[in-house]
């Protein structure tokens, strides 16, 4: 909803879209929040999540990365060039904790209800550890996976949580404002152990909604190997 991703660390203060087209997601976020204050004036909080993940979440975008790398155990994964990259979630229980809080305190305004802004790197070794994954991570540059039909950041034969460089802003949104209002934060650690025992119970090579299948990931990294 935000009108600029290339700004890091931006607040709820900058500039959102002007919702001339309810059709999109951004524009019908803004017109939703207009018509609100409307009725509720000054007593009014909107909660502005980012990407929000947990157990049993349904989008499979963050999910993807630890059942990945606990499904190839010691073999290869391909990932995005990380240099620059980062990532930004909430865990939903942490989501729909400080709601009912904030909404017992009768907090008004509007909250960025994110997480911290971690390096894609980091958040990747990580979920390697949790996954106990042994293997190689692959990275490939943004135009090769575009060329070989590899979609940004959700959807069938995407890469999760990658997204065109240009857009750096987009996942790493201030979030000061959340964490003065005693928003929680789960540790990264205990959010992925949640998550991979959901993945794990539900079936490391099940049919996803984002990300590469297995058979589609390994043609990948031959073709790449092929390349080098």
């Amino acid at each position: 909803m935000y009108a600029n991703q290339q700004q890091p660390a931006a607040n709820e203060d900058a500039a959102v879209y002007e919702p001339r087209d309810l059709g999109d997601y951004g524009q019908a976020k803004v017109a939703a929040e207009r018509t609100s204050e409307l009725v509720l004036g000054e007593r009014l909080l909107i909660a502005r999540p980012g990407l929000i993940t947990g157990p049993k979440d349904p989008t499979d975008r963050f999910s993807y990365w630890v059942s990945r790398l606990a499904l190839a155990g010691a073999a290869q994964v391909l990932t995005p060039a990380v240099q620059g990259r980062y990532v930004q979630v909430i865990d939903v229980r942490d989501v729909a904790a400080w709601i009912i809080d904030a909404g017992q305190r009768e907090l008004q305004g509007v909250v960025n209800v994110v997480g911290t802004p971690r390096p894609l790197a980091d958040v990747l070794d990580t979920a390697a550890q949790v996954a106990g994954f042994t293997g190689e991570l692959v990275a490939a540059e943004d135009q090769w996976l575009q060329d070989h039909q590899v979609s940004y950041w959700s959807g069938e034969r995407s890469l999760p949580l990658w997204l065109p460089r240009e857009d750096f802003g987009f996942l790493q949104r201030g979030n000061q404002r959340y964490k003065s209002a005693a928003g929680p934060e789960r540790d990264m650690t205990d959010l992925l152990a949640d998550i991979l025992a959901d993945e794990q119970a539900r079936g490391l090579d099940r049919e996803r909604r984002a990300g590469l299948d297995r058979g589609q990931e390994l043609e990948l990294l031959a073709e790449l190997a092929r390349r080098g």
